[in-house]
C-alpha cells in the first residue's frame, strides 16, 4: 500500500511520520511496516470506529488539527519543526502531550491528552499490528483462515507453526510436528 499525497498537508504527515517512528518501532530482519499508509487510509475514509470521545472532532478534522498542534508545540518548546527533532526530545514532547502538559495555543479545545489516548495512539498502534510483518516480528502467524486450525488439543501444534527450542532458536513446525502426519 502506498502512501496517500493527497491527504493532510507535507508538514502533517512528516508530523505524523515522526510519531509513528517514535511509538512503534520497525521489525528487524523484517519487510518494514508501512502504517503510515495504513493510517492515512484510515483518514481518507474519515469514518468512524464506533466511538468518539465527545471532545474529540471527526477523524480527519482531528487529525488535521491534532498534527497541526503537536507541530507548534515543538516550534514553541524547541523551535523547530516536530519531525526535526532527536528522537529524546521528540519522546519528551510525546510524552507531555499525553499528559497534557502543553504551551501552545494552538491545541485550541482539542485536548491533548485525549487526542493522544483516544486517537493518535490506539491508530498507529492498530495500524502497525494490522500489518503481517509485525505479525511476524511477534510470532503470529496469522489468522487461521482459510486452513483452519487441525489440532485443537492443548500442547499441540499445526504443522505450519514453530516452536521454541531450550535456547530460544525456533525448530521448523515441520520438523516438531512430524510423529503426528
Amino acid at each position: 500500500m502506498s502512501e496517500r499525497s493527497d491527504l493532510l498537508s507535507d508538514r502533517q504527515r512528516a508530523t505524523l511520520r515522526t510519531a509513528i517512528d517514535r511509538i512503534v518501532p520497525q521489525p528487524e530482519g523484517r519487510a518494514p511496516v508501512n502504517a503510515l499508509a495504513l493510517l492515512l487510509a484510515k483518514i481518507a475514509d474519515d469514518g468512524s470506529d464506533g466511538h468518539r470521545h465527545h471532545q474529540l472532532p471527526g477523524l480527519r478534522a482531528c487529525y488535521e488539527r491534532g498534527l497541526d498542534a503537536i507541530e507548534e508545540e515543538a516550534k514553541a518548546r524547541h523551535g523547530t519543526s516536530f519531525h526535526l527533532l532527536d528522537g529524546s526530545q521528540a519522546d519528551l514532547l510525546l510524552s507531555a502531550i499525553e499528559r497534557g502538559d502543553v504551551c501552545s495555543n494552538a491545541w485550541g479545545d482539542l485536548p491533548p491528552a485525549i487526542f493522544w489516548g483516544w486517537r493518535l495512539l490506539p491508530d498507529i498502534v492498530s495500524s502497525y499490528y494490522a500489518h503481517p510483518s509485525a505479525w511476524s516480528a511477534m510470532g503470529f502467524g496469522g489468522p487461521a483462515s482459510p486452513r483452519g486450525y487441525v489440532r485443537i488439543e492443548g500442547d499441540r501444534r499445526d504443522p505450519w507453526e514453530a516452536v521454541e527450542a531450550d535456547d530460544g532458536t525456533l525448530i521448523p513446525a515441520a520438523r516438531q510436528n512430524k510423529h503426528v502426519g
